[in-house]
């Protein structure tokens, strides 16, 4: 199913008014502030999205193998590293 976006937005009449509000403050259109507040969203979601999806397919990757690393061991190398110490990550184990 393909779905194609919609360039007409409807929106309760107060929303209208803050982007408005806040278009005048900065001397802006408030087409620019609409479409900076969704590139900063969908950008953000896009984010959590790929992170939603790397920590699935770790978890998966857990499951198949039972490797870890415990939170002791992780933060550990971190310490290590903060003390200028470059350590490499320790390997996982079962």
């Amino acid at each position: 199913m393909q779905t194609t976006v919609n360039s007409s937005v409807k929106m309760p009449q107060a929303l209208r008014e803050r982007i408005q509000n806040l278009a005048d403050a900065r001397k802006q259109s408030a087409h620019a502030v609409m479409l900076q507040a969704l590139e900063a969203y969908i950008s953000r979601e896009e984010q959590r999205e790929s992170l939603r999806q790397e920590a699935r397919a770790a978890h998966e990757h857990y499951m198949r193998t039972g490797l870890h690393l415990t939170g002791h061991e992780v933060r550990e190398w971190i310490n290590r590293n903060r003390q200028g110490k470059k350590a490499p990550m320790p390997p996982c184990h079962v």
